[in-house]
């Protein structure tokens, strides 16, 4: 079976179990993001699949292939790293021919490869630079070089982005979309950055302790989360929870409530503030603190009350956090 499977994958460091039996499919150049909080797994699975660690159980299956045992010189992944891990003396070009010379590609096939590779992410240019002369974004770039020319089986990406200013990640976001989709290997970009796996990914793993919350494309985790968990992590600004009452709690996204005149729940506004071109409102009301986002001219004036549509609203067990069934 073409693309990457991993299979009840588990990694353990004495008595603490960091990854617990992850079980997912990618399909070949499909981009899936791993997204969580700091701690929940990301990195250790990134670090599973490159063969860096060793898996406490579990199989990483490439192409149909079982890879859990052979050493990361053998895997064929391409990796980029958070840091980039540029060698620092050497221009580059010859940050990108290095690893094609120690393999012992010919020296003809080296040029050709490499020129097709700084033509498609347009670093002709800067090949005689070296990396103190170059931009972050310049940087991610020639990390990506060098990563596409091991003509990767699987490509993995460790939080590129996030040594790089919020413009800047925003204007590279589709290049490097572009860059990444369409080929044959999967990829595995790991993130902490909602916005990113969002843009990013064709669709997103959410871990929490180890654990696999829910995987789905970014509407399906946003109308349909899981539970508490997946709800309360994605979306900006973050979901309502409404307080427990006959063991359920309701979950309402704050650009699903409205202001009204006379009807509804009862509220007072705190303060407002610039949410992108919109007015995020803080408000109080008996069952507690609400936010509300509202386009900015849509100021409430004297209305006191919230309302919403029934079909916005989102139950959950008040015991196990899982989403309930709508009705």
């Amino acid at each position: 079976m073409k693309g990457l499977r991993l299979h009840q994958l588990s990694r353990a460091v004495g008595e603490r179990l960091l990854l617990d039996r992850l079980t997912l499919t990618i399909a070949p150049g499909e981009c899936l993001a791993l997204l969580g909080p700091s701690g929940c797994g990301k990195t250790t699975t990134l670090r599973l699949l490159a063969g860096l660690d060793q898996p406490s159980d579990g199989q990483v299956l490439l192409d149909g292939e079982d890879i859990t045992g052979l050493p990361p010189g053998e895997r064929q992944v391409g990796m980029v790293f958070q840091s980039y891990a540029l060698y620092p003396h050497l221009n580059v070009l010859e940050n990108l021919a290095l690893g094609l010379r120690v393999r012992g590609v010919p020296a003809a096939e080296r040029e050709q490869r490499i020129a097709a590779t700084t033509a498609l992410l347009r670093l002709e240019e800067l090949l005689a630079r070296k990396p103190a002369q170059l931009s972050g974004g310049q940087r991610q770039r020639v990390a990506l070089a060098r990563a596409l020319l091991r003509r990767p089986r699987l490509m993995l990406l460790d939080e590129p982005m996030s040594n790089l200013d919020a413009q800047l990640r925003e204007e590279l976001r589709p290049e490097l979309r572009r860059l990444l989709s369409g080929g044959e290997p999967p990829v595995v970009y790991v993130t902490h950055d909602q916005q990113e796996a969002l843009g990013m990914a064709d669709r997103i793993a959410v871990l929490a302790e180890g654990k696999l919350q829910q995987i789905g494309d970014p509407t399906q985790l946003l109308q349909e989360p899981a539970n508490l968990f997946v709800a309360g992590f994605l979306g900006r600004p973050a979901i309502n929870l409404l307080p427990a009452r006959n063991g359920r709690i309701l979950g309402l996204r704050p650009q699903h409530l409205r202001f009204s005149p006379g009807d509804g729940l009862p509220v007072q506004v705190q303060r407002r503030e610039w949410w992108n071109h919109e007015r995020l409102y803080w408000l109080s009301a008996e069952c507690g603190a609400l936010r509300l986002l509202a386009a900015a001219d849509q100021e409430p004036g004297a209305a006191t009350h919230v309302s919403w549509e029934k079909r916005h609203e989102l139950w959950f067990d008040q015991h196990s956090g899982q989403r309930l069934a709508p009705g």
